[in-house]
């Protein structure tokens, strides 16, 4: 399938994210909501279980966290606000029916502003709303070998907070930005682990297209089952190739949910897409109407922490980073800490911040950790790292070598420097031999240094750099190479 819509087309995408919150309780009952571990079904009670006659109560903090995000995107919280029963009759919802929101969510009508595709964009959120989560199946085989599916209910009523942007984004690379920023986000508020995989930030992608100029949009399909940024990134992808194709050949799209399937690169067809009034919403007759105090919303609106716009700014401001340097330091709060922290005790921000983008960004890419947001090493051993490359101890070569371990072993740079002999290697008489082999052993780029393109010496101090496994000094390196090249008889 092509990658993006070509001109003749418009993608239209909307992004819903289901984000489990930070709660020690479940949304309506007293079970732990840490039931991550847990064996199958210990984490219940009457409520969980859907028993009739049993009285749901709504978690306070819960509500609370979510006000909180509304604040953080801008958006309004009306006076009052309702939860509302949401039916439907898949086998992972014991009741029958889930507690969330319908027209009377506790967020409304915010924005998150992101840098993608080249440019800024302001992208509208319709909403935030509260619900419950739902039970988990476990798919497997019984005793007799048979492939069947079994019913987790632990998950069943944890606090799931719904964020439902507008049908702003308008390429997968923007809706990819769009979730980076949103979770860094929840992360720094504290609201959630915003973890992909352990499915605490999952994502579903509404997505048409449209012909260039035309305001209405075209038939939407919902994708689903994505678990990382570049796995909503590529469904995207595929899924606007496969409008195109059917688009472009007469065909039709047709409304529907699809599910993204990771290991071969494609979606298909899960079920006709539901509309609002196939889930029969109507209000929890079992939980009254919430009414919001505004010295309430005050009050938490004063309580909110530097945010990553916020934390950008000063980056630039305090620190002299660049604008892109700054946005990509905070697009996780883990690499803004870890950034801060070590500055308190290395204090030059545009080296950190520079080993950062150019080091830690790549392993963690390497290491499959998504999007800047994995491990980080501890700060005093970035700078501890960074004092040992100022004083001359190890050179830039072996700087990344004892970065790569620190970040994969979490050992001290000084062991890794003395367990590897790292270190650099500044005296003229244990260089000499070094240089006097890689002048006989590369007779053409010595040539060409002779010859006057003063380039080749580049090539000969890299043999001596690889050589000496990244030890040498290379300015001494330089200096002994002409030293012994300008030398008629060498």
């Amino acid at each position: 399938m092509a990658v993006g819509a070509p001109p003749r087309y418009e993608a239209v995408v909307g992004l819903e994210v289901h984000s489990q919150l930070l709660t020690r309780s479940k949304m309506f009952c007293g079970c732990s909501a840490e039931y991550a571990g847990a064996p199958p079904n210990t984490q219940v009670c009457a409520i969980c279980l859907g028993m009739p006659g049993t009285l749901p109560v709504a978690n306070r903090r819960a509500v609370e966290l979510t006000l909180m995000t509304g604040l953080a995107l801008n958006c309004e919280i009306p006076d009052a606000s309702k939860f509302d029963r949401k039916n439907y009759p898949y086998p992972d919802l014991v009741k029958g029916y889930q507690i969330s929101q319908y027209d009377l969510p506790f967020c409304r009508g915010g924005w998150i502003d992101v840098e993608a595709d080249g440019g800024s964009r302001r992208i509208g959120i319709e909403r935030v709303h509260l619900e419950e989560d739902t039970a988990r199946l476990v798919h497997g085989v019984d005793a007799a070998g048979r492939a069947c599916s079994f019913v987790d209910v632990n998950r069943s009523g944890a606090p799931l907070m719904e964020i439902v942007s507008k049908p702003d984004l308008r390429s997968p690379a923007e809706a990819r930005v769009y979730l980076q920023k949103l979770r860094a986000i929840l992360r720094t508020l504290g609201v959630s682990t915003g973890n992909m995989e352990e499915g605490s930030f999952r994502c579903d992608a509404n997505v048409s297209l449209r012909v260039v100029g035309e305001s209405e949009l075209g038939t939407k399909t919902e994708v689903k089952n994505m678990n990382s940024f570049r796995s909503v990134q590529r469904a995207l992808e595929y899924e606007i190739g496969r409008h195109t194709a059917l688009l472009e050949s007469g065909g039709r799209v047709v409304q529907e949910t699809r599910g993204w399937i990771e290991d071969r690169g494609l979606t298909v067809s899960q079920r006709s897409k539901e509309q609002a009034h196939d889930y029969r919403y109507f209000p929890e007759p079992d939980l009254p109407p919430l009414f919001i105090k505004r010295e309430w919303v005050a009050e938490l609106q004063q309580a909110l922490p530097e945010l990553p716009d916020a934390r950008r700014e000063r980056y630039v401001s305090q620190h002299g980073l660049t604008p892109y340097l700054a946005g990509q330091l905070t697009a996780s709060a883990e690499t803004a800490d870890f950034f801060e922290q070590t500055v308190q005790i290395y204090p030059d921000p545009k080296k950190v911040g520079n080993w950062i983008q150019s080091e830690l960004f790549r392993l963690q890419n390497e290491a499959g950790d998504d999007d800047a947001s994995g491990s980080v090493p501890q700060p005093e051993h970035m700078a501890e790292l960074l004092r040992l490359l100022d004083a001359g101890t190890i050179g830039g070569s072996a700087a990344k070598q004892v970065f790569d371990e620190m970040y994969r072993t979490g050992a001290a740079p000084a062991q890794i420097v003395e367990s590897r002999s790292l270190t650099q290697v500044s005296d003229s008489d244990a260089l000499s031999g070094v240089v006097d082999d890689v002048i006989k052993a590369n007779p053409s780029p010595v040539a060409d240094y002779r010859g006057g393109k003063t380039a080749a010496l580049g090539r000969l101090v890299g043999e001596i750099m690889k050589a000496t496994r990244g030890r040498a000094n290379p300015s001494l390196a330089s200096e002994l190479l002409r030293t012994r090249l300008n030398q008629p008889d060498s």
